[in-house]
């Protein structure tokens, strides 16, 4: 219950973040805070995160989400008909290099993505896919 009320602050904007492992790393130490204090269990008590997360009901880590969310966003970008400029100043990896790994970590170039994206049920197919994936073995 007190989970649904603390994703959305988490995964707020999350669309176009480019994240680093260490990020990464914090983002997950931060979910398990969370479910473990929701649980009434501490890191003494040396119960494994696969338990903690089967015990509250999640198949999913919260880089598996902020990786779906980011995918469903690339699909919309990508059906847009203008491709404005950009702004001064970016990050240190741009947001279509993170688009790039996770299309790899689906076994599938950009433009392979970008033909799946003008279908908006094929791309979720193909993101189910990669979530269907991703909660059988949780990321390390």
């Amino acid at each position: 219950m007190r989970l649904t009320l603390c994703h959305p602050q988490i995964l707020y904007n999350t669309e176009t973040w480019c994240l680093t492992a260490t990020q990464a790393k914090r983002l997950k130490v931060f979910e398990m805070a969370c479910l473990r204090k929701i649980e009434g269990v501490t890191r003494r008590d040396r119960i494994r995160n696969e338990e903690i997360y089967r015990r509250v009901g999640m198949n999913r880590d919260i880089l598996s989400r902020i990786q779906q969310r980011r995918l469903r966003y690339f699909g919309h970008v990508s059906r847009m008909q203008d491709r404005g400029q950009r702004c001064r100043g970016r990050p240190k990896e741009r947001w279509i290099d993170t688009i790039r790994s996770d299309c790899e970590e689906m076994n599938m170039n950009l433009q392979e993505a970008l033909h799946h994206a003008e279908d908006r049920t094929s791309w979720r197919r193909c993101i189910g896919r990669l979530l269907t994936r991703a909660s059988a073995s949780p990321r390390q």
